[in-house]
């Protein structure tokens, strides 16, 4: 038996019913089950024994971002040095500056930008997963409930779907809103009908628009404007984009001004493919998503605008812009606010893939329509599911008349 394993047994009586932190059980069982599979058994003698866990699902989710993670350090990093260095700045007059000074401000030096970019994203996630996971521990306590790995999840999607120049406090309120009033007031994981992730990041971008949208807030150096290659579009379409000196590559590895884990779509795609190869995530929705938005780009494409250069975008760019692919490979496949019926899912992804490009291109005053469109088919899902369960019903009825 391993020290760990011997330490927890041990410790266990402490947080066991009448132990002195009965009502800090949660806590212990939460660090108990991630390390280890829980023993438990059901009693009853029906049941569905399956070799993965909701816990094991979760943290498979968490590892898949992993490469996102990599790039948004060193993306981050790269822009801020490319800025300083356009600018002539020598250091930065914050906390980060004795640190950086010590390993430079070069743009084509990676340790330099994985750093510098690690300095601003950590500080995110830190305070993410402190606040967010306060509020968790709380539910959990107040509720007699377990402390589910869900919130590895949420705080590390809602970390990477922000802007690098976000103020902390401003992460703690958005957290907040996403833990709280997006899923524990529901009941906690498995009962919240929205992304949690999202409707942090939706509550941040309407109560503090000037922190989440704009040319300043995508680059972390004060006083330093550039829009990412999306608004660009929205601007001129797509000879706005290139003539800003974006070619499709660059846009497909991501390194382009953006949130902090939105921009690669190659790190992404890697997180996609462990998903799909634990069968953690739904290729029904990821597909769906992509045909939702091909077809709808091609149809702009064949309507056309004088006016609106949006209509013209190719479907290809519409992929690698924003965070469309981040949130087609982790937010729309979250298992718990999707469609759970297999037509369901297909409906569900092309609705998210629809709504997206819709609103790109017919709102360009809102050229990211990813998080909107997430949010309304996360709304739409038990509805979906409603109907093609009926018509499942209809279908079976039919045949033994």
């Amino acid at each position: 038996m391993s020290k760990t394993r011997e330490f927890l047994d041990k410790i266990h009586p402490l947080f066991a019913k009448g132990g002195k932190y009965e009502k800090l059980y949660p806590l212990y069982e939460m660090v108990d089950t991630f390390l280890y599979s829980p023993a438990d058994t059901t009693p009853d003698p029906v049941h569905v024994r399956d070799a993965i866990d909701l816990k094991r699902v979760m943290v498979y989710v968490w590892l898949a971002t992993f490469p996102a993670i990599f790039i948004a350090c060193y993306n981050t990093g790269y822009q801020a040095n490319q800025a300083m260095q356009a600018m002539g700045l020598e250091t930065i007059a914050n906390w980060r500056g004795p640190i950086m000074d010590i390993f430079g401000y070069n743009p084509s030096n990676p340790l330099s930008c994985f750093l510098h970019g690690a300095l601003y994203f950590f500080p995110v996630y830190i305070v993410t997963f402190v606040v967010g996971g306060l509020w968790e521990v709380l539910f959990a306590v107040v509720r007699k409930h377990d402390i589910n790995e869900g919130f590895f999840v949420t705080s590390i999607l809602f970390s990477l779907s922000l802007p690098p120049s976000i103020p902390l406090w401003m992460v703690a309120l958005g957290i907040t809103f996403g833990v709280v009033l997006g899923k524990e007031v529901f009941g906690g994981t498995g009962k919240n009908f929205l992304n949690p992730a999202l409707t942090g990041r939706a509550f941040l971008f309407f109560a503090y628009p000037a922190f989440m949208s704009g040319d300043t807030v995508w680059v972390a150096v004060d006083g330093y404007s550039a829009a990412t290659p999306l608004a660009l579009g929205a601007a001129g379409g797509l000879p706005a984009i290139q003539e800003a000196g974006y070619s499709w590559g660059q846009t497909f590895f991501g390194f382009m001004p953006g949130s902090m884990g939105e921009t690669s779509v190659i790190a992404i795609l890697l997180g996609a493919a462990f998903l799909l190869y634990t069968g953690v995530a739904s290729y029904r929705i990821m597909a769906g998503v992509l045909i939702g938005v091909i077809a709808t780009a091609l149809l702009f494409n064949l309507v056309g605008s004088d006016t609106n250069p949006m209509f013209g975008l190719p479907w290809y760019w519409h992929l690698t812009l924003g965070g469309l692919m981040f949130g087609l490979v982790f937010m729309a496949t979250d298992p718990v606010s999707a469609a759970m019926t297999d037509t369901g899912r297909w409906i569900f992804g092309i609705l998210i893939g629809v709504m997206t490009v819709l609103i790109r291109v017919v709102n360009p005053a809102f050229p990211e329509g990813t998080m909107l469109a997430i949010l309304f088919a996360n709304i739409f899902a038990p509805l979906i599911d409603y109907f093609v369960v009926q018509a499942n019903i209809r279908r079976r009825a039919k045949r033994y008349v």
